[in-house]
């Protein structure tokens, strides 16, 4: 599992072994990577950097300086920007000033880190102008790159609170742990708190509910899961059903085929499907009915009858048995929609099953996404206290986990506190 033995460092370890963090230079890898509109380059959602808020503040308000390191887009793509919005936005957000520099390593950027004062912050440019950036390698390369040793010397400690990228061994999120003493943030201490209860034992039964359009990626998760036996019920909507059904045998008609085809599935993805569900029918749940689209109408078809059109969504017997198997549940993981939540007649799979989910009185987590959004219209409209659920702003990250993988940068931390703090 990803989370290895060894406890995360948290920042009162950092403080600690600082002798305090007022007056101290801090370098802080966050994950402000933003939708942008192609059109204009402007930031159209801002919920990846209000995320972060609650970490800066605690460190600003105990007297460190701040260095902000994040990266946005890929180079080559219309959301690849430099992160001068970012800043913006986050000095309102946070009411204090946020000093931009449009440079990483060169001499204006080090310049601007030596004469930070304590109590402020400083946005450096996006970390991915640099061509390490993008390189994945391990830790101890990493420590030797151009960008780590330019920068680490300038710094006290460095922090990972960027959960979204936690997936990635690139420098800023492995190499600086190397040659600094570091902790995670307060958004990567929650998100692993959560994530902790997938494998804890005590915290049982567990159901997840995977869906969505990346089946493969889906299919590596049911196998982890069932690798470990964590999961007392895996239930399954999006393509992972039509997968599913389609390796048991069932007729799920030419067109949906096709579609699982061009999502990359081919006959060693289903034959994959075909020995977990024979050897795991007990654990993973298929669907008895689906909502499909035929012509641009809507019809409701049983499992076992032809099905003509295209599976757009579970249809409502589906949503009775999931319910059913959801009773009693102390955990549920919800990754990735049932139906094609583009289309307000194909959401209803989706937005019952989360419903239930955050009334049943288990502990929630879901995977970002288009479930999240759904999941925030429920909790407010229901008033579902944060303690009962929990919304995971990486979807690479959970994966990760999901499927058994050690987080990069988490490792990347613990091997810090081995070398820093002894552990």
């Amino acid at each position: 599992m990803g989370s290895g033995a060894a406890r995360l460092p948290l920042i009162e370890d950092l403080e600690n072994h600082l002798g305090g963090l007022k007056g101290k230079k801090l370098l802080v890898r966050v994950d402000f990577n933003s939708p942008v509109n192609p059109q204009t380059g402007e930031i159209i959602d801002y919920s990846r950097i209000e995320a972060h808020v609650p970490t800066l503040r605690e460190l600003l308000e105990r007297g460190a300086a701040l260095v902000v390191i994040s990266h946005q887009g890929k180079p080559g793509s219309s959301d690849f920007i430099t992160l001068e919005q970012h800043a913006s936005i986050l000095s309102k957000l946070l009411g204090v000033d946020v000093a931009f520099v449009d440079d990483v390593i060169g001499p204006a950027a080090r310049e601007a880190i030596k004469k930070l004062e304590p109590g402020s912050i400083l946005m450096l440019d996006n970390t991915r102008l640099l061509s390490e950036e993008v390189i994945e390698a391990p830790p101890e390369k990493h420590a030797k790159t151009i960008f780590v040793k330019r920068l680490a010397p300038l710094f006290d400690g460095y922090i990972n609170d960027a959960f979204a990228a936690i997936h990635r061994s690139q420098p800023s999120i492995v190499g600086f742990p190397m040659l600094l003493p570091s902790a995670a943030g307060r958004l990567v201490q929650r998100e692993m708190d959560a994530l902790s209860k997938i494998f804890n034992p005590s915290v049982a039964p567990k159901v997840f509910v995977l869906g969505g359009g990346k089946v493969t990626d889906s299919v590596k998760i049911v196998e982890a899961l069932l690798e470990r036996k964590v999961a007392d019920y895996i239930l399954t909507g999006g393509l992972l059903a039509t997968l599913l059904l389609h390796a048991k045998g069932v007729d799920i008609g030419e067109k949906n085929v096709e579609v699982l085809k061009s999502a990359g599935v081919n006959e060693l993805v289903i034959e994959k499907a075909r020995r977990l569900i024979e050897a795991h029918k007990d654990v993973i749940v298929t669907p008895v009915d689906f909502k499909v689209e035929i012509d641009g109408e809507v019809e409701t078809v049983n499992v076992g009858e032809p099905i003509r059109g295209y599976i757009r969504d579970i249809g409502p017997e589906t949503v009775k048995l999931y319910q059913e198997r959801m009773e009693g549940a102390k955990l549920i993981v919800m990754r990735g929609p049932m139906g094609v939540m583009e289309d307000e007649r194909f959401r209803a799979g989706t937005e019952e099953l989360v419903e239930y989910a955050l009334k049943s009185g288990a502990y929630v987590i879901f995977g970002g996404g288009h479930l999240a959004s759904v999941a925030r219209r429920v909790i407010r409209s229901e008033g579902i206290p944060a303690a009962r659920y929990h919304i995971s702003s990486g979807g690479g990250a959970l994966l990760l986990y999901l499927s058994g993988k050690p987080l990069p940068g988490i490792e990347a931390l613990k091997l810090s506190a081995a070398k820093f703090y002894g552990w």
